[in-house]
Order: C-alpha cells, then sequence, then structure tokens
C-alpha cells in the first residue's frame, strides 16, 4: 500500500510555500518590479511609514488581488471536495449542479440589461449572487420533487438546467445592442480575480471559513457519505438531514466565489484528487491540504494569466484548463487511487 504523507507537516510546508508566493507573485505585472521593492512597500505599510513609490500598484491592486485568488483557490478545492462526497462522483466539481450556469445569467442580465445598475461596481457580483443561489434552491426544488436528494437526481436536475440556464445567458448576448457585451459575458464566464479589493475579500473569507470548518467538523459523517448510504445509515448519520446541510452549504460557497471571480474550472476537481493521493481519503486529511494546495495552485495560475501575454490578461479558466486538463490525467494514471472506498 502506498504510503501517505504526514497532513500537519504537509499543510504547514504548503502555507509556507505560499506565504513566499504571496510575496514572489506581487512583483509580476503589467510592470515588474523588483522582490526587493514589493519587501520594503508592504513593510512601509504594515509599519505605518510614509508610502513609497510602488505602494499603490502592490497593496491597493496586486496585494488584494493575490489573497483573492488564494481565498478563492481554496474554496473551489473545498467544494470540489464536498461536491464529490455529495454525489459520489470522482468526476464532480463545484459547478456539477448548474450553479455557475445560474450566475452567469445573472451576470448577462447586468451587462446586457443594466439590471441592478443601482449598485455600481457590485452590479454583476450582486446578479450572479441570485443568479447562483436561485439555481441551485431550483436544482433542489427539482430533485426534491422527484423523490429526494439522491446524487442521480441532484446530477441530472443540475445537468439539465445548466445547458438550459447556459442558453438563457447566450440569448441574452446575442439579443443585447452592445456589441462590447459578448466580450464581457464571455471574459466572466472564465474567471479572473483582476476586479479583487479589499472590501470584496471579506465575504468569501467569511463564508470559506464557516464551511470549511464545518465540514472539517463533520469529517466522520462525511467520510460515512463517501462510503454510501447504506454505511453512512448504519453508522447512525441522517443521510438526508446531512445531504440537504451539505447542499446547501456548498450552493452558498459557490455562488459567493462565482460572484467575486465568475466561473473557474477545474480547481476544484483536480485539487482534491491530488490532496487524496497525497494524504489518503479521510476528509480530516484531504479537506485542509486540499484548501491550501488550491489557494496556491490559483495563486500561481493568476500569475501566469498576468504575464503570458503581457499587457493583456488570459481569462483564469482557460489557464486553468489548459493546466488541469492533463494535470488531472497524470493524477488518474497513477496507482493506489482510491475514492470513497473504491479503486
Amino acid at each position: 500500500m502506498r504510503r501517505r504523507l504526514p497532513v500537519v507537516p504537509l499543510v504547514l510546508g504548503l502555507l509556507a510555500v505560499t506565504i513566499a508566493s504571496v510575496v514572489v507573485s506581487l512583483a509580476f505585472g503589467s510592470e515588474r518590479i523588483p522582490v526587493a521593492e514589493v519587501i520594503a512597500a508592504v513593510g512601509d505599510r504594515l509599519g505605518g511609514r510614509e508610502p513609497g513609490r510602488w505602494d499603490v500598484i502592490v497593496w491597493d491592486l496586486r496585494l488584494p488581488r493575490a489573497l483573492l485568488a488564494i481565498v478563492v483557490g481554496a474554496g473551489l478545492a473545498l467544494a470540489g471536495a464536498g461536491m464529490q462526497t455529495l454525489v459520489r462522483n470522482p468526476l464532480a466539481d463545484p459547478f456539477l449542479l448548474g450553479i455557475s450556469s445560474g450566475a452567469s445569467v445573472g451576470a448577462a442580465a447586468v451587462i446586457t440589461t443594466g439590471f441592478l445598475a443601482g449598485l455600481g461596481l457590485y452590479a454583476i457580483s450582486a446578479g450572479a449572487m441570485l443568479g447562483a443561489i436561485g439555481t441551485a434552491l431550483l436544482v433542489w426544488l427539482v430533485a426534491a420533487a422527484q423523490g429526494g436528494l439522491t446524487p442521480l437526481r441532484l446530477v441530472l436536475s443540475g445537468v439539465v438546467l445548466s445547458s438550459g440556464l447556459s442558453a438563457i445567458a447566450s440569448l441574452l448576448v446575442f439579443l443585447s445592442d452592445d456589441p462590447r457585451a459578448a466580450n464581457s459575458v464571455m471574459f466572466w464566464m472564465l474567471g479572473s480575480v483582476g476586479g479583487a479589493s479589499w472590501e470584496k475579500l471579506a465575504l468569501p473569507v467569511v463564508v470559506g471559513f464557516l464551511l470549511g470548518g464545518g465540514m472539517l467538523a463533520l469529517h466522520r459523517w462525511l467520510d460515512a457519505l463517501a462510503a454510501g448510504p447504506e454505511t453512512a445509515a448504519s453508522l447512525g448519520v441522517n443521510v438526508t438531514a446531512m445531504r440537504t446541510t451539505l447542499y446547501g452549504g456548498l450552493a452558498i460557497l459557490v455562488g459567493v466565489l462565482v460572484a467575486v471571480s465568475g466561473g473557474i474550472g477545474f480547481v476544484g476537481l483536480i485539487v482534491p484528487h491530488a490532496a487524496r493521493l497525497l494524504v489518503g481519503a479521510s476528509h480530516r486529511a484531504v479537506l485542509p491540504v486540499a484548501a491550501v494546495g488550491g489557494g496556491l495552485f490559483l495563486l500561481w495560475v493568476d500569475v501566469l494569466a498576468r504575464v503570458a501575454v503581457r499587457p493583456q490578461e488570459i481569462p483564469l479558466g482557460v489557464v486553468t484548463g489548459v493546466v488541469g486538463a492533463p494535470l488531472f490525467l497524470l493524477l488518474m494514471g497513477r496507482g493506489q487511487y482510491r475514492f470513497g472506498g473504491e479503486r
């Protein structure tokens, strides 16, 4: 049997690499800044000294962006791990249930019709959040009406509604008189953290910590649920209540993440698998490793998106797709991999 890595040293090591990566990442962008100048700019802010030449770029633009990339990456990894357990499918990702498509409809409505324009810079995020939560509720109602929140009903309901909502988003773009609407909607749907600010960090950080902490506290129940409903019930888990609670929490988390960053694929699919390969299938080990690993992964994806075709930026979903597809195939080619107790 393959030897697993110890969880605590691995998490601490990933955290140390993440902190160092944040400092280094602040040097990259449309204009390169020496790392020494980056450290000096951050030190001036933290020490209450007079801001220097690079203060606005480092502190107000790049640092919130780096932190938002970490938060979104960690949240998507947690959501992916939870979704794979909820539907007992290793191919599940945070957007499987149509939540991303619902968010796209909300964002497209704001961009093409001016809906919620009174909210200013937060209009697109608010529209996306409304679309995501509305879709999550609709999927839940459809699945419940068909006999309960079984994995199969959730997946089928989510896939069908996702196709319909994607068509609605495309129709909104087609009917728009604004020639820039298509580009704006497409760029948003592929994901970006370019609009990051200190104010935008609060909500995803709070929701991510609450859901991550809750999942970690219930790790034994999640392990039982991953092994199957019969096993979970025999261990005293209320399967229906657990599924409903997990689904609701994941829907809120994904809705918040999509609202602030758009649709970023592959993070929630490949990072939980990588975590299981490193530390095994127990959620007590998988969740913290996936969260830290997801944040680190998306941080460097964002750096690559900024510098690959400078001064333009590539949407994050494009980079995660190009990097994630071969990486996922590589992970699945490794031996001794298990999901939910099965090879």
